[in-house]
């Protein structure tokens, strides 16, 4: 099992201590980095500036939000991340949700997942040195009258060198997503995921894969949660309330929340709805306060090794290849910290022998 960090408390500022996360991460033996893409900070600039600093550390997109480039650009910026890196970049594509698509972007949020499947497919194209032309519901290449061109367009082939193995992943909790996933990914990024729950995620993914013809096993799966080192579980649970009642009720609206729709499908259906109804009436604390415990739990790596290296089997038993850790501490020297703990548990957990 290998293990990924993200950028995601970073959102913000403070690139010195990114750098060092990242020179971090590669020395300890970290696979890879992975940027996040909300309302923030892009998800492709702060890539190029790290893997100008770095040798062997991997890096993601996590995520491209779909719809948000032209297939085209993000084919183009895959291409320069991967040739800038030596090799070392993966594209990780995701379909946010109509609150970010719409709300920040001004594009309207419809049919997801063949939007995801058009950006897939025509990337694979470029990537391939194909000349690409493409005909679908939400591209049209070259863009021709019927469709609101001007009929000059010209099919055209990148003139970047060709990189048909460049690994694109998706970002998928719902069924059919999951199962696109499997169809055309090399990759899944997952989160509200609990182990003892695998099922709800792999099995639409190995589907898409067996309809596709592909050899499932050649999938990473990448998911996992936040590692708090601690003699309190319960006392760190509670400190991370909060974010996941922000998942349940404020990622997204009331008829799209996909974190509130995987947790439900796991077992916490009543919870999750009840959650989300207390937040989106503004009741926020009360929204907080009904965040069942052992679900922060089971999403996260909280307790002393013996309970962290015991998820970890747990997570390797699912069938998880890569697990992505938030890591939890005050400064940086304790994420650092923890990271050091984390990889020497993994090594010994991927040195045990296979169980399910």
């Amino acid at each position: 099992m290998k293990v990924a960090v993200g950028l995601h408390r970073y959102a913000i500022e403070d690139w010195p201590e990114v750098t060092s996360l990242a020179l971090e991460s590669e020395r300890l033996g970290v696979d890879s980095l992975w940027s996040a893409e909300a309302w923030a900070h892009d998800g492709a600039t702060p890539l190029a500036y790290l893997i100008a600093k770095t040798t062997k550390l991997r890096f993601g997109t996590g995520i491209l939000q779909v719809g948000t480039r032209s297939p085209a650009l993000v084919a183009m910026t895959a291409m320069t991340l991967d040739s800038m890196s030596g090799g070392r970049f993966m594209l990780g594509l995701g379909t946010s949700g109509p609150q970010v698509i719409e709300g920040w972007h001004g594009i309207p949020f419809r049919k997801p997942i063949q939007h995801t499947r058009e950006v897939i497919e025509i990337c694979r194209r470029v990537f391939n040195g194909e000349t690409v032309s493409y005909d679908g519901e939400f591209y049209h290449l070259p863009l021709d009258q019927q469709h609101g061109g001007s009929g000059e367009g010209k099919a055209l082939r990148s003139g970047a060198p060709a990189t048909p193995n460049l690994p694109i992943y998706v970002a998928s909790l719902g069924p059919k997503n999951l199962e696109l996933t499997g169809e055309l990914a090399d990759g899944w990024l997952g989160t509200s995921f609990l182990p003892e729950h695998a099922a709800q995620f792999i099995d639409p993914i190995r589907e898409g894969a067996r309809k596709a013809g592909r050899d499932f096993s050649k999938i990473d799966i990448a998911v996992g949660g936040t590692v708090w080192f601690t003699s309190d579980v319960e006392k760190a649970a509670e400190t991370l309330r909060p974010g996941l009642a922000f998942s349940l009720g404020a990622m997204g609206s009331k008829q799209h929340n996909f974190y509130n729709n995987a947790y439900s499908r796991q077992g916490y259906a009543d919870e999750a709805k009840e959650v989300q109804r207390l937040w989106l009436a503004g009741k926020r604390d009360e929204a907080r306060a009904r965040v069942p415990l052992d679900l922060i739990i089971g999403t996260n790596l909280i307790g002393d090794e013996a309970i962290v290296k015991q998820r970890l089997r747990d997570y390797r038993a699912a069938g998880v290849t890569t697990f992505r850790s938030g890591l939890h501490g005050d400064t940086f020297g304790e994420r650092m910290d923890s990271l050091g703990r984390l990889m020497d548990l993994v090594r010994e957990v991927s040195m045990e022998p296979a169980r399910r």
